[in-house]
């Protein structure tokens, strides 16, 4: 029996803020997130038209590539984007600035014509104006992130929110001490 809501033809897009949920798993659980499940969740038989996954990094590190590149054979099509000085603090130490926000509703604009379903990785309330006007357009909007990070106006607004730890295997396998 498929969950209320779904069905195989539905057709499906994934938008997934890397950032708000590594840092939610990081500082809520000290795991990492299982991005290859949440796809797996998030789709449930359905028909995937696109899985983007939204990365921020600084410019001239390359310690995010073995990431990046595990996110693109999972499936997703990766979005990159370089952290900015947005000021100096106290001291002269750079505050940096990252946020896909826009760059997500923009995408869920340009593919709302092909999709049936919504499924946002992002416990982010600013996302709630853009779920809507998809909702009004009779897109089902489904969230699957973190409870303790959620705006509660996000989950209010949606048609399905998730617990991301509810999900099969929702984090990374520890690594082992190496001996």
């Amino acid at each position: 029996m498929e969950p209320i809501g779904q069905h195989p033809e539905q057709r499906v897009g994934v938008f997934v803020d890397t950032q708000n949920l590594y840092h939610s798993a990081r500082d809520y659980y000290e795991r990492n997130v299982n991005f290859e499940s949440l796809l797996r969740f998030a789709v449930a038989g359905r028909r995937l038209v696109r899985a983007t996954a939204y990365v921020v990094e600084k410019e001239g590190d390359t310690s995010a590539w073995p990431f990046i590149y595990k996110l693109s054979t999972m499936g997703y099509r990766v979005r990159r984007m370089y952290l900015t000085v947005k000021e100096l603090a106290e001291g002269g130490k750079p505050i940096y600035e990252g946020n896909w926000d826009m760059g997500i509703a923009a995408d869920m604009v340009r593919l709302m014509p092909y999709l049936d379903v919504v499924v946002l990785g992002s416990g982010d309330g600013d996302f709630v104006e853009i779920l809507e006007v998809l909702m009004e357009r009779g897109i089902r909007v489904e969230v699957v992130a973190f409870r303790e990070t959620t705006a509660q106006k996000l989950i209010d607004a949606v048609d399905r929110f998730t617990h991301l730890p509810d999900i099969p295997s929702p984090f990374m396998e520890p690594k082992s001490p190496e001996r």
